[in-house]
């Protein structure tokens, strides 16, 4: 194989879809206004405590003009419409051309956790209720996890690498990883990366619940009657994660060919961490954590008082917020004190396998119009009174250099430096 082209990589624009508003801009705006985009769950009907989820507003795929009454109808797992719509958002918020030059140098990465588990359950339905000639023969391209990617390319006319980085709830940033590393090397001069998962069925979002992952909103929960204050990472009264849908894909580019093509830079991917737990299914290890953070540091070839903010994984579970402060703490030492930390679950949910990409999106922004998101609904915690976490407002504050966090099921974690241009 011949030898990588060691290329700086870099970010043109970016799409996404979160509880906030289906399009990036959207959730922007909300974002820095400190709002929190949670209801109470519309998508089905589920007899559970954890009927406050984070669901795409105004997000109708039958709506959109390429998507016809018959694709709507075969094409019945959400996250392959959605990936297509971000993909086009994503390549017009960048000014990226698809032609004869740029398509088959552009490949497209997008992770899911949880893949078409709607379109299964539709399968299921038809199976029992209509018996076995019911179930559609395109089940099972719509439970590829890289058929998104497949059908974002026949829309948008790229013909690179396509394919599915399956890291659970770190997936966003496993797609980001690759396909950077990928451009670095010479494979491609453009990738689409980042993440989708639509996952409010009821079989997932009782699992969530009977786990104890998810918050549990009772009559005495301050949540109960506003649910925009179900997700409070780092909070003393955090206690679960707010499942959500959601899409993030990034635009990557090798310097050169984006100035080739007269594309301005928003950002570099300045560093990669990525490692496993070997210790837990669900449960953090804080040994490789702390690596996984380490590792994207010293790959930016910076040192960790550098860091001037942290987009913390911040699911606003009691364990995971608590071992990631204590990570966090051992990384910065006393320097800890002095950066900013946001919690982007705070408003958008948990959105598995997109969560990571639509936090990259946020913090590029963030650090572009310099300024720092807020972690929203926070109640101070004595026990992590050292660390800042921005409560509740946007905070105006320059850095050059973010920290990005994705940890997921299975102990997979992935940390990302992004340097601001």
């Amino acid at each position: 194989m011949r030898a990588p082209s060691n290329r700086k990589v870099v970010v043109l624009g970016y799409g996404a879809a979160s509880a906030l508003g289906n399009t990036f801009a959207s959730t922007w705006e909300k974002a820095v206004a400190g709002k929190a985009g949670f209801r109470r769950l519309t998508r089905c009907t589920v007899e559970t405590r954890s009927q406050v989820v984070g669901e795409i507003p105004d997000w109708n795929p039958s709506a959109l003009p390429y998507v016809s009454r018959k694709d709507a109808s075969l094409w019945n797992a959400d996250f392959v419409h959605l990936t297509m719509e971000i993909c086009r958002q994503a390549l017009e918020d960048a000014g990226l051309v698809i032609d004869n030059q740029t398509g088959p140098r552009t490949a497209c990465l997008v992770g899911s956790a949880l893949n078409g588990s709607d379109a299964y359950r539709i399968a299921m339905d038809h199976y029992t209720r209509l018996g076995p000639t019911k179930v559609s023969p395109y089940l099972l391209p719509n439970l590829c996890a890289n058929l998104p990617a497949s059908k974002a390319g026949m829309l948008l006319g790229f013909t690179g690498p396509i394919f599915s980085p399956q890291g659970a709830c770190a997936s966003g940033n496993h797609a980001i990883g690759i396909g950077a590393r990928m451009i670095r090397d010479g494979d491609c001069d453009f990738a689409l990366a980042g993440g989708v998962d639509t996952c409010l069925i009821p079989e997932i979002i009782l699992g969530f619940a009977n786990m104890l992952a998810t918050i549990n909103v009772g009559p005495k929960d301050r949540s109960f009657d506003d649910p925009t204050q179900a997700s409070r990472p780092f909070s003393i009264d955090r206690k679960g994660f707010v499942l959500a849908e959601g899409a993030g894909v990034l635009v990557l580019a090798a310097e050169e060919a984006a100035r080739a093509h007269g594309l301005l830079p928003r950002a570099e991917i300045a560093g990669i961490g990525w490692n496993s737990d070997a210790y837990h299914f669900t449960r953090p290890n804080e040994q490789t954590v702390t690596q996984a953070m380490r590792a994207a540091i010293d790959d930016a070839e910076i040192r960790p008082q550098d860091i001037g903010a942290v987009n913390a994984h911040g699911t606003s579970t009691p364990t995971g917020d608590t071992t990631e402060a204590h990570c966090l703490r051992t990384v910065f030492g006393r320097h800890v004190q002095g950066i900013p930390i946001s919690a982007n679950k705070s408003q958008v949910g948990h959105s598995l396998g997109a969560s990571a990409a639509i936090e990259a999106a946020l913090g590029i922004e963030a650090m572009r119009q310099g300024l720092v998101l807020p972690t929203v609904n926070h109640l101070p915690d004595p026990a992590l009174a050292d660390l800042d976490v921005v409560p509740n407002q946007s905070r105006r504050h320059r850095h050059e250099f973010f920290l990005s966090n994705s940890f997921g099921f299975g102990g997979t974690n992935c940390c990302i430096v992004f340097r601001g241009l």
